[in-house]
């Protein structure tokens, strides 16, 4: 497994940007597979059934083994390779998009269409948003209320990731410390609460952080 990889925010979503009269659509989708990508596709082609085109592009697994383009009538070249480049640009894994076009009869020309097709991704890129997907070891530290306050303050304040405080007999915080600095972070917490705390492995798992998108 990766310990850390790029890809767009699990919702996904769309974002619309007009050039030369064309209305460009580009919607923005995670997928895990080919057939949830080619799925995706076919229900914009379906959703978009009048548009003039639904140009496609997907990258997934875990070193980009697929990777596929669809001009979707374009010129060849024009529109699903430099969608598919914004995506490997921008590191982005386990990613589909298609940008649906709206012909406004004014022609682009070959530069102009590449030009298109690659903004139209970013720009939705950038509205849908980019996560971090970070491979990080769960711990689920109880401690006794008197202790809460100091607690809570300083995972707040931490590297780490607080992902949630159950309220029981006892109070315990589940959090999400970086592969590598577990041993740090366990000393760490038993200084803060002079030894006073119970600390169990939850095992690993992947934990989203939001991250800001680069320009095309």
């Amino acid at each position: 497994m990766l310990s850390n990889y790029f890809t767009v925010k699990k919702d996904g979503g769309s974002h619309e940007i007009i050039i030369q009269k064309s209305r460009f659509i580009g919607t923005i989708k995670r997928v895990e597979s080919e057939e949830e990508a080619q799925n995706f596709i076919q229900e914009l082609k379906k959703k978009y059934h009048d548009a003039t085109h639904n140009c496609s592009a997907y990258i997934i697994g875990e070193h980009d083994q697929i990777q596929k383009a669809n001009d979707d009538g374009e010129p060849s070249g024009t529109a699903g390779v430099p969608m598919l480049e914004v995506l490997k640009k921008q590191h982005l894994k386990d990613t589909a998009v298609v940008v649906t076009r709206y012909f406004g009869g004014i022609k682009l020309g070959a530069g102009g269409l590449i030009r298109a097709y690659g903004s139209s991704t970013s720009e939705a890129i950038k509205a849908v948003g980019i996560v971090k997907r970070q491979l990080m070891k769960g711990y689920s530290i109880t401690v006794d209320y008197t202790l809460l306050g100091k607690l809570e303050n300083e995972l707040r304040n931490s590297e780490h990731i607080l992902e949630n405080i159950q309220y029981l007999e006892n109070v315990a915080f589940i959090v999400y410390v970086e592969d590598g600095k577990e041993t740090d972070f366990q000393n760490w917490i038993t200084d803060l609460t002079s030894g006073q705390s119970t600390i169990q492995d939850v095992g690993e798992k992947y934990v989203e952080i939001e991250v800001e998108s680069t320009k095309e």
